[in-house]
């Protein structure tokens, strides 16, 4: 296939290729407030809290935060754009954080469920 010629599908398959774009457009764009939110969670907390449930310090939950959103701002979501890799895997970072360190620590703080 000739490189001028990078778009040469059906419309069936084309129409994926676009849907394709947008959903991977749309998970990074919501990404990014979601990055905000762990890293700006990270910030608040007790230093303590975090060993205390035998996670990584508190520093190193910011940094791990704070550089996937760095990552989340400065590469573009889409599939076929060079930085899909790097961003996906900071949001999986910030995902780690969330389920698994955030309600930890919070739950040693004396916080949780307050129904």
């Amino acid at each position: 296939m000739c490189a001028h010629r990078a778009r040469t599908y059906s419309g069936r398959v084309s129409l994926l290729y676009d849907l394709d774009d947008w959903v991977l457009w749309a998970i990074w764009l919501l990404a990014i407030p979601v990055g905000g939110y762990a890293f700006v969670h990270a910030l608040m907390q007790r230093a303590d809290a975090f060993t205390a449930v035998d996670k990584l310090t508190k520093p190193a939950w910011l940094g791990i935060t704070g550089a996937s959103l760095l990552v989340l701002i400065v590469f573009q979501g889409g599939p076929r754009s060079s930085g899909t890799l790097f961003w996906l895997a900071a949001l999986v970072a910030v995902l780690v954080y969330i389920v698994d360190v955030k309600p930890a620590v919070v739950r040693v703080q004396g916080g949780g469920q307050r129904w």
